[in-house]
């Protein structure tokens, strides 16, 4: 996605820019996101694109405008100590007000429903949480505030959800400083704080050296569950995954399957490896490898569905008779034309109202005793025994382990 440059009338006289990006729908709850020490750079507008793809009108103002316009800094060297001369000269409580003016702008704007929220990272976490505490808001998230130490005596006047992600590792933010931040909120049903181990100061940035992506994946997927209870937008995810699967195994459309995906999908069928990073990559693989090479009496058996804020994960029993080359999951491998009937999981990740990546496994030893491929004997493997366990709970456990007879309780 790409955002457009907008002007933001200051209450105090003047102007300022923000970058605006607006969602494919066009409309949505309105998100503003407050800036790192390091300005309005490209990271900061990497984010507000992907929360735009998320469903929202967001807006990045540029909050080191009084100082001076346009700021975008690296993380290293010269740009690194200029980025720490910006935050010690910049005015916290005028930046909270220039936070206002940028909510007011983009309540104002015919793309915004009316509902808005702050994000903010490092300095601009810190101002999320005061922006709770002091504006009119409907939901606040802040990654690693910096020096929330000086207003936490305001923690009391927050009356809006509010999210916090701290790295377990950060130095500006330790534990007895996050201790702190949970005793001034205890009691309050509508504040999370979240400690992510081995996470780093800026850890959600992959331009940083402090970035993780287990961290930044899992925070992201918990801002995006407390940003929808807040503000919308609700997506039907498991509707999402139904017209996604019809058009694999019903309609068999290729075209249909990539509209229901993002822009740059990826797909990983974990035991194998099959599947495609990127539209193109995986648009040849859906042509070519997948959906032609699912047998046509391939049958899904529910087992179980689990949906959370940006994610479905789905049991099912895959069974089909293996009279076609099965490229996404038997690649290789000739029809034998027995039945197999095989334990998968997949785990689907949104963003917005379109897929975003699935992650598929499935146990492949048990498809390869089914072909007679794999000789099971003296092997912790098993059939189509392990989906029939799958279905029916009470069939016996342990089946495979010798030594449970022996450690049964002496009578």
């Amino acid at each position: 996605m790409a955002g457009t440059t907008i002007k933001i009338s200051a209450a105090d006289g003047g102007m300022f820019d923000g970058y605006l990006a607006i969602p494919d729908q066009a409309s949505g709850p309105g998100l503003i996101v407050a800036q790192e020490i390091f300005g309005v750079n490209r990271h900061m507008r990497e984010v507000a694109d992907l929360f735009a793809e998320e469903g929202y009108v967001v807006l990045a103002p540029d909050l080191f405008w009084r100082l001076a316009a346009g700021v975008e800094l690296g993380y290293e060297g010269v740009d690194l100590d200029t980025a720490f001369s910006f935050h010690q000269r910049f005015g916290i409580g005028q930046g909270v007000n220039d936070i206002n003016d940028a909510i007011r702008a983009l309540r104002a704007r015919p793309e915004c429903n009316g509902k808005v929220a702050v994000l903010g990272f490092g300095l601009g976490g810190r101002l999320a949480y005061l922006a709770a505490a002091r504006l009119k808001i409907d939901a606040a998230v802040s990654y690693y505030p910096m020096e929330l130490e000086r207003h936490l005596e305001e923690a009391g006047a927050v009356h809006c959800p509010i999210l916090f992600h701290f790295g377990a590792d950060d130095g500006y933010t330790p534990a007895p400083l996050r201790d702190a931040v949970s005793k001034a909120f205890a009691g309050c049903a509508e504040a999370e704080i979240r400690v992510y181990p081995g996470a780093d100061h800026g850890f959600n940035n992959p331009s940083r050296n402090a970035y993780n992506k287990a961290a930044a994946t899992m925070a992201h997927s918990r801002t995006i569950g407390t940003l929808h209870r807040a503000i919308g937008p609700h997506y039907d995810l498991e509707a999402l995954w139904e017209k996604h699967v019809e058009c694999e195994f019903v309609t068999r459309s290729v075209d249909d399957t990539m509209k229901t995906m993002v822009a740059e999908p990826y797909v990983n069928h974990v035991p194998d490896m099959t599947g495609g990073v990127g539209y193109h990559e995986l648009y040849r693989f859906y042509k070519n490898h997948f959906i032609p090479k699912v047998p046509r009496d391939t049958r899904i058996i529910p087992v179980s569905r689990t949906v959370g804020a940006n994610t479905l994960v789905d049991e099912f029993i895959f069974c089909c008779t293996h009279d076609v080359e099965i490229d996404f999951m038997l690649p290789g491998i000739a029809p034998t034309g027995k039945y197999l009937q095989v334990p998968h999981v997949a785990v689907v990740h949104f963003r917005g109202n379109k897929i975003a990546h699935e992650h598929i496994y499935w146990e492949q030893a048990t498809a390869l005793v089914q072909l007679g491929l794999l000789d099971p004997t003296g092997l912790p493997v098993a059939g189509a025994q392990t989906a029939m366990k799958v279905l029916d709970p009470a069939l016996p456990s342990n089946t495979l382990m010798a030594k449970w007879k022996s450690s049964a309780p002496q009578s």
